[in-house]
């Protein structure tokens, strides 16, 4: 059964991470290194370590490689990659020369997608939207069982749909964002605002800072609201809302039969999608005289991104 082995390695600005996937999506052995983010042939050198690693363990003939940046419709070149030194690289052509087996360069968000498509929250259905809410608000879409990747290969960049005229500015250099009201960024910023303005309602989360405003996180407000703080059960809510409110634009758009709700802000469970749930509903065009999705959990956890990586270079 070896043949039916794939190898999928998820990069990111910190680490890259690489692993052996059966057809049933079961990671078999894993290899985890640092990401030299800032030298563009130090960090193929390492993916091509990971994979040359695992390759000596186990037979693979193709390997996947989800990164975050817009990747071309060949999947082989990253144009560009926000937290890491790739700017029109034949990223595929490089690696292939190392390692010595077929490879396929997928963005990150998209093999997640179809990782919770093939293994996870989606399994049961043909059309799946995943949202990762974590630093920002990441993207992958399933349409009629194939990974939808736009006429150029970077569709589904939903974090930088607009939601605010004018609002907030965004790294992208937009502003208004969505990423900018509906991520662990927002909700760490506005929660260090209200606590830095002397918010009486804010307090009991920044004694549980230590009265230090910058020790403020997305699990420290998860696990302030988890005790019933009401501050942070506050600020979970509003990100639950315009999280809520984005999705029944796009769904909208794309009508999904299910959204799967991943990255870390996700561990905060019903305490964020009940509140995304309500403020879907309440938004859903249409709503009353249509099929109604349904908002999930995603399953897979942070090894969505290998696991699709490899079953698409499998594939």
């Amino acid at each position: 059964m070896s043949g039916t082995l794939a190898c999928g390695v998820d990069v990111g600005g910190t680490k890259i991470l690489g692993g052996v996937v059966d057809e049933d999506g079961t990671i078999l052995d894993e290899v985890r290194v640092d990401s030299p983010a800032t030298d563009v042939e130090a960090i193929e050198a390492a993916i091509a370590a990971v994979v040359k690693e695992l390759a000596s363990r186990h037979e693979f003939r193709s390997v996947g490689v989800g990164a975050a940046g817009y990747i071309d419709k060949a999947r082989s070149t990253v144009m560009f990659a926000p937290n890491i030194a790739w700017r029109d690289v034949n990223l595929r052509e490089r690696l292939e020369k190392q390692v010595g087996v077929s490879v396929v360069i997928e963005n990150d968000a998209n093999a997640a997608a179809w990782g919770e498509f093939a293994y996870g929250a989606g399994a049961d259905v043909d059309d799946l939207l995943l949202v990762t809410v974590g630093t920002g608000v990441g993207g992958g879409l399933v349409l009629d069982g194939e990974l939808y990747r736009g006429a150029f290969g970077v569709g589904a960049e939903i974090g930088h749909m607009r939601v605010v005229p004018n609002g907030i500015l965004c790294g992208c250099g937009n502003k208004g964002c969505f990423e900018q009201y509906a991520s662990g960024s927002a909700l760490v910023r506005d929660a260090r605002a209200a606590a830095s303005a002397g918010s009486l309602l804010a307090r009991g989360l920044l004694d549980r800072a230590g009265g230090d405003t910058a020790r403020i996180t997305g699990p420290l407000v998860t696990e302030a609201a988890r005790d019933g703080d009401p501050f942070a059960v506050e600020a979970l809510t509003t990100l639950g809302m315009w999280l809520g409110e984005g999705i029944a634009s796009l769904t909208a758009v794309l009508d999904p039969a299910v959204v799967a709700i991943g990255g870390g802000v996700a561990d905060a469970d019903e305490l964020l999608l009940g509140p995304t749930r309500r403020a879907f509903a309440a938004q859903l065009t249409g709503r009353g005289h249509r099929p109604v999705l349904e908002i999930r959990k995603a399953s897979l956890g942070n090894r969505a991104g290998l696991i699709g990586a490899a079953d698409l270079a499998r594939r």
